[in-house]
């Protein structure tokens, strides 16, 4: 099937782009379909969900949306579509959104794209073969600590960093259940896979490409089978190193940042607020204020002294900007901007999720080959 007309016209820029979005889970409901809804030029056409529950979810704050009980029915009237957002379970990722690509319609995929980096390559070149955007939603590049972070970055005001370190903790002692923390290793869960390719991600994003990884990873609580106290060590080829922790076991939370330059440290506590905010209904609007924080929760920047004990100066935390994603492939669409996060970014960021896997099942630094420097 050829591509369709709106991905090859972009000159027709009061056209909306429909959206199917499969899956209706946490990532559909609180993530995609309300981001999808807020971006200018985009509609919410068709939920793919059999569960009547889901259905009866999406209905009620998107009175407009129809129903698909599989993604296959999509592809039958994939000229009534222009993009497909797959927010199903990690281990339908790659089948689906291959079968997307195929029948002609680009396509977002929630991380992580695929389990290896192989299949995420091979997906990617599939793509570039048919020539549709291909994407990954990875919404920590806009949240509001990472964009402070790296506005500090580009603006000197560290020196040149030595270490990074990333937490992204919890504390969940009962185990919830479900795929996310199945032992299966075909349903790609835990949280090395989960939180890990965002703190990944972010590393790989500020720092460059990684040559050398090492992992410890556990899984602590009784009825879990999936890894959910991580951490990764990161050696970048510009000699930064990232020391990156993803935990539901941690009873004290560590700082969200702590960086350390050779002239100054920045400090930062707390997540971002724009999942709790969308989790609780809030909705990003034109003109009215969306992923800002009080005062009380900027970060510290200086040097000598912890922030606890009054050290450093606070510094302004930029809003968070999820909605900025969906705007960005609403260009990409359009012609008008590249797609935000590739493929190929997320296979890179593969590249050390596996390398981490080994590192922790047998004990070992991993070098990673040249081909993923470069990548």
């Amino acid at each position: 099937m050829t591509d369709h007309a709106p991905h090859q016209t972009p000159g027709l820029s009061g056209t909306p782009l429909h959206v199917g979005l499969v899956g209706y889970g946490l990532a559909g409901s609180v993530f995609h379909a309300p981001l999808i809804a807020a971006t200018e030029g985009l509609v919410l056409d068709t939920v793919v969900t059999s569960d009547e529950q889901r259905r009866a979810q999406a209905r009620g704050e998107f009175p407009d949306v129809r129903f698909a009980a599989s993604p296959q029915e999509l592809w039958g009237r994939a000229d009534e579509l222009d993009l497909i957002v797959i927010a199903s379970p990690n281990k339908t990722h790659v089948p689906i959104a291959t079968a997307a690509i195929e029948a002609g319609l680009p396509v977002v995929v929630d991380k992580p794209i695929a389990g290896t980096a192989a299949e995420a390559r091979k997906l990617a070149a599939l793509a570039e073969e048919r020539g549709l955007l291909l994407s990954v939603f990875q919404n920590r590049r806009w949240d509001n600590d990472f964009l402070t972070l790296a506005r500090l970055l580009a603006e000197g005001e560290l020196g040149d960093v030595q270490r990074f370190e990333s937490r992204f903790e919890r504390w969940r002692p009962q185990p919830k259940g479900g795929w996310r923390e199945s032992g299966d290793p075909q349903e790609i869960g835990g949280l090395l896979y989960d939180l890990g390719s965002h703190v990944v991600d972010q590393a790989l994003v500020l720092f460059g490409p990684a040559v050398q990884v090492y992992a410890e990873s556990d899984v602590r609580r009784p009825g879990a089978a999936a890894d959910d106290d991580t951490f990764l060590a990161i050696t970048h080829a510009n000699g930064v190193r990232s020391h990156l922790y993803v935990s539901a076991t941690t009873a004290q939370l560590g700082p969200r940042f702590r960086v350390l330059g050779s002239t100054a440290g920045y400090v930062k506590y707390g997540l971002d607020p724009q999942e709790s905010e969308l989790r609780a209904g809030a909705r990003p609007e034109a003109g009215r204020p969306w992923g800002e924080e009080p005062s009380h929760l900027w970060g510290r920047i200086g040097s000598g002294e912890s922030p606890l004990t009054g050290g450093g100066i606070p510094v302004r935390t930029l809003p968070g900007d999820y909605p900025a994603y969906y705007a960005a492939i609403h260009a990409a669409l359009r012609g008008k901007g590249d797609n935000p996060v590739t493929a190929r970014q997320a296979a890179a960021a593969l590249d050390v999720l596996e390398a981490a896997r080994r590192s922790a099942r047998e004990g070992v630094v991993v070098t990673l080959p040249s081909a993923s420097v470069s990548t």
